[in-house]
């Protein structure tokens, strides 16, 4: 459904770019690399674009269609066209081909894969959480789910609407950095399920640590009648079996790695020049090299970001007496 979208002024004084994007539409990542029960981890007015606000109508935490709806809404609103299916190879400082570099390809670019000894005799389905859309073929399956953060624990709810057998993994050296769940929700006492409170409170971390809040819509219950179960680290695997650290060896039919995501700036940009401070100067690098969404803020921090990084580069133009100003993003 289209959305409605507000009259909002927009700066006139506008500078040429090039937006390149591996993709092929808008918002890829949330298209097709999200599984179906998605919604935004923090409430949607910390994951606003600039200059325009979502609509008052959505929920407090939208759901990936709402929010895909909101970003190609985002994209008619400015008037952005990314030239899709174009991937960044290399790119080097040339004062006389572009000017300024804005780095916007985010901390999630590539999937984590971590590699387990055995992993590869298991034998069963093995995959990692971006490839993963429903829990509908896992019916009647043991399903072990690789994580600790949001996307494992509603990947293991998922699971568990669908009649599989779930059992996330809850490393030792991990325990201590579980978030809370947002405290508005009681919670009881977590640790007689395996997961352990943290020192720090969710806005804290986030802020020191960079680690989004784990909220709970319903993973906490299956957790304490069983429906979920909490196993500790992997020592190994083998054919159909994961021993864990405590010795067990238990059988399950598929693996799903909910081990996150990381960028990939360091296989393509060729210079040094990324921004080493941190926030809320983590945006400006060096020889017009800026960055957006590298702060572990998220949507607001990236929000944050660009908005600094537009006024910085138009202030330049505006003071200079170039007739062209070109920026690459």
């Amino acid at each position: 459904m289209p959305l409605d979208l507000p009259d909002i002024p927009f700066n006139k004084a506008r500078v040429p770019f090039v937006t390149p994007d591996r993709a092929d539409c808008i918002a890829s990542l949330w298209k097709n690399k999200t599984y179906d029960r998605l919604k935004l981890h923090l409430p949607k007015q910390f994951c606003q674009l600039p200059f325009f606000p979502f609509p008052p109508n959505f929920p407090e935490y939208p759901s990936k269609y709402q929010f895909v709806d909101y970003l190609e809404s985002y994209t008619k609103m400015f008037d952005i066209n990314p030239r899709f299916n174009e991937s960044v190879q290399s790119a080097k400082y040339d004062e006389y081909i572009c000017r300024w570099l804005v780095v916007a390809t985010g901390e999630n670019a590539d999937k984590v894969v971590l590699t387990f000894e055995g992993l590869d005799e298991f034998g069963g389905h093995v995959m990692h959480a971006c490839d993963y859309h429903s829990g509908e073929q896992y019916e009647g399956k043991k399903v072990l789910v690789v994580g600790c953060g949001n996307s494992d624990m509603e990947v293991c709810l998922d699971l568990c609407h669908h009649n599989a057998f779930p059992s996330v993994v809850v490393r030792s050296s991990m325990t201590g950095k579980i978030l809370p769940i947002l405290a508005r929700i009681t919670l009881g006492n977590s640790e007689k399920c395996g997961i352990k409170r943290p020192l720090m409170g969710p806005l804290e971390l986030k802020n020191t640590k960079g680690k989004t809040p784990i909220l709970d819509i319903g993973a906490l219950q299956k957790i304490k009648s069983g429906n979920i179960q909490i196993v500790p680290g992997i020592k190994k695997f083998s054919s159909g079996c994961v021993e864990l650290v405590d010795g067990r060896n238990l059988d399950f039919d598929s693996v799903i790695l909910a081990t996150g995501y990381c960028s990939n700036v360091p296989s393509w940009l060729k210079v040094r020049r990324m921004p080493t401070t941190s926030f809320p100067e983590g945006w400006k690098g060096k020889c017009g090299v800026y960055a957006v969404g590298f702060t572990r803020r998220g949507l607001s921090g990236a929000s944050f970001d660009a908005i600094r990084v537009s006024q910085d580069i138009a202030k330049i133009c505006n003071q200079e007496t170039r007739p062209l100003c070109h920026s690459f993003m």
